[in-house]
């Protein structure tokens, strides 16, 4: 895997201000569940640094637990196409305040696929939390609650995006100059 120096068009958003907006987001949702059983749910691995930042800056007691869905669309690049679980929780969800957390929706296949899932086990609330919104490559409407930041239709990567599978401990997000950028097959 080559630096991502090397490919790197942009830091479209920075460490100060994730954490601020982080911060921010921690405090809305604290104020919104006081009187809530609060579970967060990971949606791994793109969530995780997210998450890990996020429950600090939430002030109500809380739990956590994590959940995995593949999608298989056209190309690594795609979100879409079909959409399958590959960890289930391990928390019972019934009548508990269910918030997941997401690095990013963008076609909104993956997360509606989540939320209907998840309902099916009939929590009191379920709620949706990204980093990243990416509005224009909405292919399904899902609901947004807590939005860390609405970007552009971009190719990003960093604090906990992936780019194939590495870059994901950087703490910025930055997009890829698909120019210089070109994966190992």
């Amino acid at each position: 895997m080559q630096p991502y120096q090397e490919f790197l068009s942009e830091i479209l958003i920075d460490e100060p201000a994730l954490r601020q907006r982080i911060a921010e987001l921690g405090a809305e949702i604290s104020r919104d569940y006081q009187e809530a059983d609060l579970l967060l749910i990971c949606i791994l691995r793109g969530g995780l640094v997210f998450m890990v930042d996020l429950m600090r800056r939430i002030s109500v007691p809380h739990q956590i637990d994590f959940m995995a869905v593949s999608s298989y669309g056209s190309g690594a690049r795609q979100s879409g196409g079909s959409v399958r679980l590959t960890l289930d929780l391990k928390t019972d969800i019934r009548g508990k305040d269910v918030l997941l957390v997401e690095d990013i929706v963008d076609s909104g296949n993956t997360i509606a696929y989540v939320l209907e899932f998840l309902q099916t086990r009939q929590p009191r609330s379920l709620k949706v939390c990204t980093l990243l919104d990416k509005p224009e490559r909405r292919e399904t409407p899902v609901p947004i609650h807590y939005c860390g930041f609405t970007i552009p239709n971009k190719f990003v990567f960093g604090y906990g995006l992936d780019l194939d599978e590495y870059y994901r401990n950087l703490p910025f997000v930055a997009v890829v100059d698909t120019a210089k950028y070109h994966p190992t097959e």
